[in-house]
């Protein structure tokens, strides 16, 4: 007697056949049980998928930004230029990798209403983060002096607000700026929000303009375009660099 195919096979080898009635092969409990960890692992990579899918929509949603062209475009990166845009900025203490964390609420409070007039911004991206320079740029009559030691990050404020209609903020941490026109290297990439992710593709993104003969000055910037419940695979990260 022939042997009885396994039952997944079987059963997709009689189904295409029209007008026939399926065959089973003989139940075998004993081999289920021992591989529950295989249902698992389907139940949980159709519930990531899921989430995917789910959120797919609005990652593809388009999220206001700064506006800028593209100069030119490199295999692993390319030259933007921005124009002027307004800033809610704040400065954290070390260390880097929770400073967006820790940031946010302080920069969503405000734009959520917590300011003078109660006021309600639109959300825009990206969230930016980099180390406090010794000077920044300033081109709005904002009295600032020399930034402390730590991680400044920013939340760009929507296209029609700028230093003369902005809400005052409430939190004296926060500080609001134009950010003048400028020229940058972008490096994009996914993944993470971890620094070894980070150091990884600022190397790469230093080692190519290098390699183009492509000078850059400042510290670099974490730009980053998603909420954390955005799967990793599909976040918008990107690197920029200052250029001469």
């Amino acid at each position: 007697m022939p042997e009885v195919a396994p039952v997944k096979v079987y059963a997709l080898a009689m189904s295409t056949v029209p007008g026939k009635r399926a065959m089973t092969a003989p139940t075998q409990p004993s081999r289920r049980a021992a591989r529950p960890w295989r249902t698992r692992q389907l139940i949980g990579l159709a519930c990531v998928l899921g989430l995917a899918l789910a959120l797919l929509p609005a990652a593809s949603h388009a999220v206001e930004e700064p506006a800028y062209t593209i100069v030119r475009s490199y295999p692993t990166f390319e030259i933007r230029q921005y124009g002027a845009y307004t800033v809610a900025e704040v400065v954290m203490p070390p260390p880097a990798d929770d400073a967006g964390n820790r940031a946010f609420p302080i920069l969503a409070g405000y734009i959520f209403g917590k300011n003078k007039g109660e006021r309600k911004l639109a959300m825009t991206a990206p969230v930016t983060q980099a180390p406090v320079p010794a000077k920044l740029d300033m081109t709005a009559p904002v009295t600032q002096s020399t930034g402390p030691d730590g991680i400044l990050v920013q939340f760009v404020l929507p296209r029609d607000i700028n230093m003369e209609n902005a809400p005052l903020p409430l939190d004296p941490r926060i500080r609001l700026r134009e950010v003048p026109p400028t020229q940058v290297a972008v490096l994009r990439y996914s993944g993470f929000w971890s620094q070894a992710n980070y150091d990884k593709h600022l190397a790469e993104l230093q080692a190519a303009l290098r390699a183009a003969n492509i000078r850059w000055t400042g510290e670099p910037v974490l730009s980053r375009y998603n909420s954390p419940m955005t799967p990793w695979f599909m976040r918008r990260n990107e690197i920029w660099l200052k250029l001469d």
